[in-house]
C-alpha cells in the first residue's frame, strides 16, 4: 500500500509499519501545500492513505468527496515514542479492505469510521 504520512509525524514511524512503501510530505516536497490540495496531489501521484495527526480535519473536509483514505491517529502528541502503540492498530487498519473515507485510530485500538464530522 502506498501510503503518505503527514509533516507532523515523525519519519521513523514508518519503520514500524512494514510491508506498505511509505513517504513523507517532505520527501514529496509537498509540506507547503495545505490538506485539500495535498490529498489532491497524493492521489494523482498513486497514494492510497493520508496519515495524520491533525485532529481538525474531520471538520475542514468534505468527507464524502475525499480522493484518497484519511487515517488520523488520536494521540497525544507526534513524538515517536506516543506514536509506537498505535503501530499495531495502524498495520490492522492498513491489512484490510479500507475507504475513501475518513478513520480515527484511537489509543485504545478502537478505529472510527467517519462518514461525517463529529460535533465538537
Amino acid at each position: 500500500m502506498k501510503i503518505l504520512f503527514d509533516h507532523n509525524l515523525p519519519r521513523r514511524l514508518r519503520e514500524h509499519l512494514p510491508g506498505h512503501e511509505i513517504r513523507t510530505t517532505r520527501e514529496m516536497k509537498w509540506e507547503q501545500l495545505r490538506n485539500g490540495a495535498l490529498m489532491s496531489v497524493a492521489a494523482e501521484a498513486g497514494f492510497e492513505v493520508f496519515v495524520t495527526i491533525d485532529k481538525q480535519i474531520e471538520h475542514q473536509q468534505n468527507l464524502a468527496a475525499l480522493v484518497l483514505t484519511v487515517v488520523v491517529v488520536d494521540g497525544k502528541s507526534n513524538a515517536l515514542p506516543a506514536l509506537l502503540p498505535f503501530t499495531p492498530f495502524l498495520g490492522n487498519l492498513f491489512a484490510s479492505s479500507l475507504e475513501r473515507t475518513l478513520y480515527v485510530v484511537e489509543e485504545s485500538g478502537n478505529v472510527l469510521q467517519l462518514r461525517e464530522p463529529r460535533s465538537r
